[in-house]
């Protein structure tokens, strides 16, 4: 039996600010410590410019080979990076019909009888009608006899959480970006719609508490609301083999980003 470790990260920005990387140094620190066999990155801005530089100095840094998939109207790149003795099969990358793009990489993994499939999203922040849409393409690859996780930033509530407690002092328009039909609560039908088509919520089935993956503790006056935003939601097979989540909240995590990490472990 093997145990795989998975990280899904929201970076802001690849974890720089203009010329200042010190979030980035951070963020190689925190994966080094953590050293998933598998790492899904959103907002890699700008690692496919000079040559894809940033992508390479990611890679060895952190000892892992990185797939990128372009976001060709926002530039907010997704990549995903695993480490050896994972083995790549196939990567596919979709800019049409993501508002920013979407990730699939299928691994072999030494002790598993299947492939594994990985797919990095990072939907639409700009309102649960284009979310949904977006949702339409990753609900259908729910097969539950696959093992097929997917996992990132899908600016979006749980149907399994409370409403945010400071969901009223969020400022209006940001408000409006998660607003409900009714134009009162926050919108849920998003993950509701991906757990209807057959996704499990692995945060809701190990962690019940839902521990908020936003704001972090250095941008608590931006654009959200404290809540799960972050998810990592396996097909039937997969979740059967899920062991442990949790949401890395420490002294790097609260400054590194504006999204706390998640990790999830697996015997496969």
């Amino acid at each position: 039996m093997t145990t795989l470790t998975v990280l899904t990260y929201n970076t802001l920005f690849g974890g720089r600010d203009g010329s200042a990387d010190h979030r980035a140094i951070a963020q190689v620190d925190l994966v080094n410590d953590l050293r998933p066999d598998v790492f899904l990155m959103q907002e890699a801005k700008s690692f496919d410019a000079n040559g894809s530089a940033w992508l390479y100095w990611l890679e060895q840094q952190i000892g892992m080979r990185g797939f990128l998939a372009i976001a060709p109207r926002t530039g907010q790149n997704i990549a995903i990076f695993i480490r050896e003795p994972v083995r790549p099969l196939s990567f596919e990358a979709d800019g049409a019909n993501f508002h920013h793009t979407l990730a699939t990489l299928k691994v072999e993994i030494p002790g598993s009888e299947l492939p594994v499939t990985f797919i990095s999203a990072h939907l639409c922040p700009n309102g649960p009608e284009v979310r949904r849409r977006e949702a339409a393409y990753l609900a259908v690859q729910a097969a539950p006899e696959r093992l097929t996780l997917v996992t990132g930033d899908f600016n979006s509530a749980s149907p399994h959480d409370l409403e945010p407690v400071d969901w009223t002092a969020l400022a209006p328009h940001h408000r409006a970006r998660y607003l409900a039909d009714d134009l009162r609560g926050i919108d849920r039908s998003v993950l509701a719609h991906l757990e209807t088509a057959g996704w499990v919520d692995l945060g809701y089935k190990l962690d019940a508490e839902g521990g908020p993956t936003v704001p972090t503790a250095a941008y608590r006056d931006v654009e959200f609301a404290t809540m799960r935003c972050d998810y990592l939601l396996a097909s039937q097979a997969l979740s059967a083999r899920a062991r442990s989540y949790r949401v890395i909240r420490n002294d790097i995590t609260d400054m590194a980003s504006d999204h706390y990490p998640v990790l999830v472990t697996f015997e496969l």
